[in-house]
């Protein structure tokens, strides 16, 4: 790792605090912590930490509302820690600005994978409008794809439906952050616009390429893996 990551947790518990701290010094991250909301929030500005991990229980500020102050003002990635494993409340959670979510009782190498994709986003958002995975090239300046070097004909929709994944890889893209970016605020329980456009990826992407990518999260969204 060429860069010290800094990660700022907020949680109020003084056991998990200690866990993410030796947790995170022993893999190379530049740990700091926050007790409660308001603290995370003034760390947050005064940090500028590359990663957040935030606890939803808070003691003073509910964990949604600092989600939702942070993201008046910052993109840093956010892992939540929610103790709720309701669908429903991970879709509003995604749809409030998190790139991520665990429910906790969490494992800590789960978490530390989750990290890694977080920086790998982090890394690639900072690169030149080429991504490349593998067999896959994605030119977000000439929007095209190409697969094996061979450039694959997409529509402007499927080309923008595509590049919200490719740029959120690994991660789950709700079905409302989709429709909302590419069709607009008021197409956002139009949820069949988006099977028809995953079918449509699957036969011009995953068939060429001889592989699964593009996974559905059950009543949740999308995520691409590769």
């Amino acid at each position: 790792m060429t860069k010290k990551y800094k990660i700022l947790y907020i949680d109020d518990e003084v056991t998990i605090r200690k866990l993410l701290f030796h947790l995170f010094t022993a893999n190379g991250y530049a740990p700091y912590e926050a007790a409660s909301g308001e603290e995370g929030l003034n760390m947050a500005a005064s940090q500028t930490p590359d990663i957040i991990i935030l606890d939803l229980d808070l003691p003073d500020i509910k964990g949604d509302e600092v989600l939702v102050r942070i993201r008046e003002w910052s993109k840093t990635p956010i892992i939540v820690l929610t103790a709720n494993k309701e669908d429903d409340d991970k879709v509003k959670l995604l749809d409030l600005g998190a790139d991520d979510y665990l429910i906790k009782p969490f494992h800590p190498p789960e978490l530390l994978a989750r990290i890694r994709v977080a920086i790998r986003h982090l890394e690639r958002n900072q690169e030149l409008p080429l991504l490349t995975f593998g067999e896959l090239s994605i030119d977000l300046a000439g929007h095209e794809v190409k697969v094996r070097g061979f450039s694959i004909k997409l529509t402007s929709k499927e080309f923008d439906f595509f590049k919200i994944l490719a740029l959120n890889a690994g991660r789950i893209v709700t079905q409302t952050q989709i429709l909302k970016t590419i069709w607009g605020p008021n197409n956002q329980e139009n949820s069949h616009y988006l099977r028809v456009y995953v079918a449509q990826l699957r036969k011009k992407v995953e068939m060429p390429l001889g592989k699964k990518i593009i996974i559905t999260e059950a009543g949740i969204g999308y995520r691409l893996l590769l």
